[in-house]
């Protein structure tokens, strides 16, 4: 095919993908008047069955619980996946050199960069820990939290180094603590089964409504997300930043 055909096969596509976009936005309910009644009817039920006041928790925790717990092994699927295409055969040892790459100088960390990551790097991990905690009450949960407090190791890589961040972060304890989140929304679901509940039906108080600790079995297995997606994230960081090193010379 030449380059003129298939330059009119991409102009023809976009105009046709183009006319489907402005059907299907004609098409689209006005904002506030969908056609499901399924937000309402959470939106009216849960603060009464739940004691919650975060809808997003009620349903990915309670409402539609199992689906939530599918996800999570499917987030644990993908880490393991992706440590065991990239760890080979580096070892664990937090000394290593970074790789030098020739004709590439490699400059000094910035001591303002650093003493901002310093900085900032814990107040992240504060503020991540926050939005799981209140994750019944506010906007927010383990998932975000998770990815929030992860997202604050990165600040203590830039301000202590690889080797300091590398020396705290290890591997072991990163599978054990995403493997005991996800275990720990997987006995959430289970352990009622062995007490002649349902799946996931909720045998704690809920608490008040509109409190921190109000939810029963949600704050469980928001814990437990929040454990498994923090440790994911991390462990994913530590193995793409272990790309970077070189290996030591009994290594070679």
């Amino acid at each position: 095919m030449t380059h003129r055909l298939r330059l009119a096969g991409l102009v023809v596509s976009l105009a046709i993908l183009a006319c489907a976009l402005f059907r299907i936005a004609l098409s689209m309910p006005q904002f506030g008047r969908h056609p499901f009644p399924y937000g309402q009817a959470i939106n009216r039920l849960a603060p009464a069955q739940r004691h919650v006041s975060n809808m997003v928790s009620a349903v990915t925790f309670d409402y539609r619980g199992f689906d939530t717990l599918g996800e999570e092994f499917m987030l644990v699927g993908a880490v393991s996946g992706a440590a065991i295409l990239l760890r080979g055969f580096r070892g664990e040892q937090p000394t290593a050199r970074p790789v030098q790459i020739p004709g590439r100088p490699v400059p000094p960390p910035s001591d303002a960069v650093m003493l901002i990551a310093r900085l900032i790097g814990p107040l992240m991990m504060l503020f991540g820990l926050d939005v799981v905690l209140h994750a019944t009450v506010t906007p927010g949960g383990g998932f975000q939290g998770g990815a929030v407090i992860a997202s604050g190791t990165l600040l203590l890589w830039i301000g202590e180094g690889y080797r300091g961040w590398r020396s705290i972060v290890r591997t072991w304890w990163l599978d054990v603590v995403e493997g005991g989140g996800a275990l720990g929304f997987a006995l959430s679901g289970l352990i009622p089964l062995c007490f002649g509940g349902g799946f996931m039906e909720n045998m704690l108080p809920y608490g008040k409504f509109r409190d921190m600790l109000s939810g029963g079995l949600m704050q469980i297995e928001n814990a437990s997300v929040a454990l498994a997606v923090a440790a994911g994230f991390v462990l994913l960081f530590l193995e793409f930043l272990e790309e970077t090193r070189a290996p030591e010379d009994d290594q070679q």
